[in-house]
Order: C-alpha cells, then structure tokens, then sequence
C-alpha cells in the first residue's frame, strides 16, 4: 500500500479498525457504550483464539510505521496491554513501547496505568514497563538534540522549545508516582529509579515530585531513616514553591536534614520575594514612560497599561504602603536604639567622673576579705598582744627590783632608799 502511495494515517485507521474487530482486548479500557458496540461488531464473526489474537497483534506491530505521531497513543497502549496479556514475543512488545517512547509526551495518565499482569505478581501496575518507555523517550530526546538547556550569563537557565516535551513527560511520570506510591509492594530501588530517570533540568519545579514522595513515605512508615534520606535526594529543595515548603518544613515524615534544607531554602525565597516587591514597587525613570524591572525582564509602562494594569496598579499601591510601614517601623527601631546608645555612653561618662572626683577613695580599693585576710589578721593581733605583755612584764620586774631593794636597804638607811625611789621614778617616767 506504500509503494502505491497510499498515506500512512489511511494505513494506520484501517489497522486500527481490523484490530479493534479482531483483537478483543483492545475495548476492555471503554466506557460502556463504546464497548457494547465493539462486542455487537465481534459478535457477527467468529472470536479467534488467543494464538491468533497474539499473531494477528505481532503481525499489526510489524505493519504499523515507526514515525512519530503517525499512530495514536491510545492505540499503542491498547495493542502494549494486549501484548502483555497475551504474552506476545518479546520483539513485539519492545517494538511497542519503543513507539510509545518516540511520543510519550502525547501520553495521559490513563494510559501509563498498565496493570501488572506477571506470574509473580508483586505490584499493582507494571513500574517496569514504564521504566523502559522513559528510558526511550530519553534516548530518543538526546538523539534529536533536546537534551539540556543553555545557561545564560547570569547563571539561569534558558528556556527552549525543545524542553517543552520532556517538561510534559516530567509532569506526566510525577503523577504516575503519585499514583504508583500508595502500593506497599513497590519497593524503594523502584519507585527511585523511576523517579531518578528525569533529568533536573526537566523540571522546573519539584512539587510534583515532592508529593510523590510524601505518598510513598505515608504509605510505607516503617521505611529506615537513611533510605529516607536516600530517596528525598532525588528532589531538589531549592525548586519547591512557598505552599510546598511549608508543608514540608512541618511534616514529620520528612529526615531532619531534609527539613533544615527546607527551612533554609524557604528563607532564601522569602528574602528574593521582598526584593522583587522592592524592585516593583520603586520606578526606574522618574517620567510617565518608566520601566520596571520584573523577574530580571524589563518591562515598560506603556505595557503594563493593558488589560490587567488597574490591578496591577492596586497591587503597586498596596505594596508601598507596606513597604511605608514597614520603613516607618525601622525609623522607630533605629530611634529607639539610638537613645539607648546615648543612655549607655551617659552612664559611662557618670562613672569616669567619680572616678577623677575620689581618686584616694579609689585607690584603696574595697575588698572583701578572703581567707588569707582572715589568716592574716590573727597573727597582727597576737603580736600586738605579745608586745603589750612584754612591756608589762618588765614593768613588773621593775618594781619587784625596787621592793626587793627596798627591804634589802631597809638597814642601810634612809637616804639610799631615797635615791633608789628617785631613780625608779626617774625610769617610769
């Protein structure tokens, strides 16, 4: 049929509606009046058998093109689930989820929900399968060049067209853990390689991600506290909003580690918000025609004057009134602390001047007296006290010479009496 021309959408509709007749498989996923209508046309032949259902699927795989976009992706998925269950030959079903990587960002979440269907039976939905078609559409993204972006001379990075396929497929595989999460079958090497298979680059901002992994945590408790910290390294931080770091700085499942990153890069998007609210709310050119400068993009006036410039204008008007407050606020701080800086340097200059006043009175500094003071103050006191004695025992020996003298001399006469006396007298005093 290529080789008379014919275009390949006709080829690919006239498959799709021979296996739709043929393959009965393909209407399980159909609401019921689509289904019923599909079972009154299977019902006018002959149901095949599974080997002719899986021949006739293998046979419909190796006619469909392998261009992008050509087959719908809603009949891959059909013909990939029928596959499955019929357990078609192992080229086909790579065949089949090779189309769908060409064009998953064309996907719903819908179609990524292919039931597991294996002997061992260890989860609800098959992770592996959709495993290998990201692993796909990976390879085939590098392939056509749309791997990563360029970065600009500021440090950001420029946004492309080509990122706006992989940012689908990185929002579409985050809803997919979501879903996949609650399942206590799913082990952790799983759920993170999965999640791990998206590049940074592809998601602009993590908290799709994040809560994927606050499902998965909820959903298995008893998880170990480094395979925790393990899985909470696929997400970055930095790229959570405002509502998602609030949610996380207070959420318990969470590692502690991962709660201070949280709690850190929170802090840093507050202090980015208050300068943007500077930046906007503070005109560049003092005319009618100014500019202002939104997100490192200069915008003009004549712009904002659109359909949404009176809000805007509002919004403007309420920004400076709290950023008058608020310098209103800072004025009072920075008065109140000045005066607090003069009465600390008048306390001071009191204490200099009493010091220059009584320079006696504070050269003999008051001390409290220690122990060596009060070993010290014994000893001054027993030696004034053997002094005293001493004196006093001489005293003592004086006169005893002189009564001695006295009765000794008592013969002698009275003028030798006399002249002792005088002498003694003479002594004392």
């Amino acid at each position: 049929m290529e080789y008379r021309g014919i275009s390949q959408g006709v080829i690919v509709g006239s498959l799709n509606h021979y296996a739709k007749r043929r393959l009965p498989g393909l209407n399980r996923r159909k609401s019921i009046g689509d289904a019923s209508n599909c079972l009154s046309m299977t019902s006018l032949t002959s149901i095949p058998s599974e080997d002719d259902q899986k021949y006739l699927l293998e046979e419909i795989d190796r006619l469909l093109p392998f261009q992008r976009g050509v087959t719908s992706c809603k009949l891959l998925f059909g013909l990939l689930r029928t596959a499955i269950f019929l357990k078609a030959s192992p080229s086909c079903v790579s065949n089949l989820e090779r189309r769908i990587g060409m064009q998953l960002d064309k996907a719903s979440l819908e179609d990524l929900l292919i039931p597991n269907v294996s002997d061992s039976v260890e989860t609800l939905y098959d992770v592996e399968c959709v495993q290998r078609i990201v692993d796909h559409f990976l390879s085939m993204d590098q392939e056509t060049g749309g791997a990563s972006p360029g970065i600009g001379e500021d440090g950001q990075m420029l946004a492309s067209p080509s990122l706006m396929p992989i940012t689908m497929v990185a929002k579409l595989i985050d809803g997919y853990l979501a879903e996949v999460a609650p399942d206590m079958n799913l082990k952790l090497p799983k759920f993170r390689s999965l999640a791990a298979a998206i590049p940074d680059y592809a998601r602009p901002i993590d908290d799709g991600l994040y809560r994927a992994i606050d499902i998965y945590l909820k959903a298995h408790p008893y998880l170990p506290e480094s395979d925790k910290e393990e899985l909470c390294r696929v997400m970055d931080c930095q790229k959570l909003s405002l509502e998602a770091c609030t949610h996380a700085a207070q959420n318990e499942r969470l590692p502690l580690r991962v709660i201070l990153q949280v709690l850190f890069f929170e802090q840093l998007q507050l202090r980015s918000s208050i300068a943007e609210c500077l930046m906007i709310s503070e005109p560049l050119d003092g005319g009618g025609g100014f500019s202002r400068q939104l997100g490192g993009l200069p915008v003009s006036g004549e712009h904002l004057r659109g359909a949404g410039w009176p809000l805007a204008a509002r919004e403007n008007q309420t920004l400076r009134e709290g950023m008058d407050s608020m310098k209103q606020r800072v004025s009072e701080l920075e008065k109140e602390c000045f005066a607090m800086k003069e009465d600390i340097e008048r306390l001071g200059r009191s204490r200099s001047a009493g010091k220059s006043r009584f320079p006696f009175a504070l050269a003999a500094k008051p001390h409290v007296c220690g122990t060596k003071d009060k070993e010290a103050a014994p000893e001054s006191s027993k030696s004034e006290t053997s002094k005293s004695k001493a004196a006093a025992a001489t005293r003592s020996d004086d006169k005893l010479a002189v009564v001695k003298g006295g009765a000794a001399a008592a013969g002698d006469g009275g003028p030798q009496l006399k002249h002792r006396k005088h002498k003694t007298s003479l002594s004392a005093c």
